[in-house]
This record gives C-alpha cells, sequence and structure tokens, in this order.
C-alpha cells in the first residue's frame, strides 16, 4: 500500500523516527482540502509510542475550522517533521534529516482520552507548570471547548542526507 522510499540507502530507523517524533517540537500536517486541495498546517503535536503499531500522533486544536472539516471528510493524513536542515551553500545542498508518516486521524470524543491527550501536550510543553496544564484542561473540558485530534501511524520513513549521512560515518569510523 505504500511506496518504498527510493533512497534506501538515506532511509534511517523506526527507532531514529520515533526519536525524532519524541524531540520534534512542531510538524507539519497535511490533509485533502477544500476542491480537492491538499491542505498543509503546522502543529505542535506529541509523539506517543505504544500499541500494535507504530504510535500516535496528538494535538489540540479548534473546534471549528478547515483542519478538522478535512479530519471529518477524510481521516487519512500525513505529518513530516524536519529534524535537521543545514543549508550548506558552497555544496548547493543541505544537511537534513526528516519523517514522514501516514496514518488515520480521528477526533476524541471521550472525556477521560481528552483529559490524557491534553495533558500529554501540556506535559510535552508546560513542564515545570502542570497545575496550570491540567487546569486548563478541566478547564476547557468543563466549557465544552477542548478539541484534541488522535493520528494512528500506520506507515513511517526517515530519511538523512547524504552529507549528513556521510559525516555520521566518519564519525563513527573514527570511534
Amino acid at each position: 500500500m505504500f511506496r518504498e522510499m527510493r533512497r534506501i540507502k538515506q532511509q534511517i530507523s523506526q527507532q531514529e523516527c520515533a526519536d525524532i517524533l519524541r524531540r520534534a517540537t512542531s510538524g507539519v500536517l497535511g490533509l485533502h482540502g477544500d476542491d480537492g486541495y491538499p491542505y498543509t498546517v503546522p502543529v505542535s503535536f506529541v509523539y506517543e509510542e505504544g500499541g500494535t503499531g507504530l504510535g500516535t500522533i496528538g494535538f489540540h486544536c479548534a473546534k471549528v475550522g478547515h483542519k478538522i472539516d478535512a479530519i471529518r471528510r477524510n481521516e487519512k493524513v500525513s505529518f513530516t517533521v524536519i529534524d535537521r536542515d543545514e543549508v550548506m551553500p558552497r555544496e548547493r545542498t543541505t544537511k537534513f534529516c526528516s519523517v514522514i508518516a501516514f496514518g488515520r486521524a480521528r477526533i476524541i470524543e471521550d472525556e477521560d482520552e481528552l483529559r490524557r491527550a491534553a495533558n500529554a501536550v501540556g506535559a510535552k510543553y508546560s513542564k515545570g507548570f502542570e497545575d496550570l496544564y491540567m487546569q486548563e484542561t478541566e478547564d476547557t473540558i468543563r466549557a465544552g471547548r477542548l478539541c484534541c485530534v488522535e493520528i494512528t501511524i500506520e506507515h513511517m520513513t526517515g530519511k538523512i542526507g547524504l552529507e549528513l549521512l556521510k559525516e555520521r560515518r566518519r564519525g563513527e569510523a573514527a570511534e
């Protein structure tokens, strides 16, 4: 169902993909937008391993708008994270590492799941302010304003640029 990476020698492991998703602070969500146009939007997110698959990506957002309309229309999404992107002007290339995940998005409806998802995002972005984000979670649930989305990852690949791959191999050889 999913294509193999064309430049297979530049593919990184599933574990490195997971590490990148864990430490990244933003990614680009790709959706089937209005009138057949692709719709991509940057989001802050949290990655969680576990379950039977490759893990999940979660985020919170407004209850109405283009993103939610697109998810309701088509649950299939992609999500991209660029871990490193260092321009090398003289070489006319970049040192990069990126991950792309494909999966199915669902809007979380259950109150306990909403609480868990929102607090997972809070734990990532507001470490040390647990009382504040947990209270905000409760307030927004009570007011009916909290919307969280969870993407179950079905396929994930990562790619490292040739220059970064060469640098990594030189480092390994020196050890």
